[in-house]
């Protein structure tokens, strides 16, 4: 079984800021499948897809950004899934707007969620997919920004790239993430898939 994450903060008040791309790339991915979101034995929203060779876990905590970790780890103990089969959808301010950048490991970059998520596991050795969501102005608090909603003449684009992350994750399922990078960590990845 494989899972993927997309990290967000739960309620109204985050629908679709920056900080919750990772969510809207899961809605995309339960969309396409026709599944539905529903509790789970951890503080998260979980579905299953069953359309791949494999089960495949989306989940969505429900512990807000700072504490993801939590969720994730408990979603991986409960259901017995390794480590090598996780895949973590986020948002990053250093990226350029809608540009996707796949790792299968590394540092947390200064981001809350994967920083929680390395604590958790005890290790960095996770695949992940940050989606770019630009820093913004220099003098505006980061955090103020990532909690922003889009500007509308954003919006096109970055819905673009969440149906490109949830292509990505599908990737991932079938193919792995030596995959996911060679075809979505192009510069040019709005082509890619």
């Amino acid at each position: 079984m494989k899972l993927i994450v997309g990290l967000g903060n739960p309620g109204a008040k985050y629908r679709q800021t920056r900080h919750n791309v990772g969510f809207a790339a899961l809605d995309e991915l339960a969309r396409r499948h026709r599944v539905e979101f529903e509790g789970a034995p951890a503080e998260a929203m979980v579905a299953k897809v069953r359309a791949f060779a494999e089960p495949v876990l989306v989940a969505k905590p429900l512990t807000f950004m700072n504490l993801s970790g939590h969720a994730v780890g408990d979603l991986l103990r409960y259901f017995r899934i390794d480590v090598a089969d996780l895949f973590v959808i986020v948002d990053d301010a250093n990226l350029p707007l809608a540009r996707l950048r796949a790792r299968a490991r590394g540092s947390d970059g200064g981001h809350n969620g994967l920083k929680s998520i390395i604590a958790q596991l005890g290790t960095r050795e996770f695949a992940r997919l940050r989606i770019g969501v630009e820093r913004g102005h220099a003098e505006r608090d980061l955090a103020d920004h990532v909690l922003s909603r889009f500007d509308p003449e954003e919006r096109e684009e970055i819905a673009a790239a969440i149906a490109r992350a949830a292509d990505a994750a599908e990737v991932f399922v079938t193919d792995g993430i030596a995959q996911v990078m060679n075809r979505f960590n192009r510069p040019d990845d709005a082509e890619a898939g």
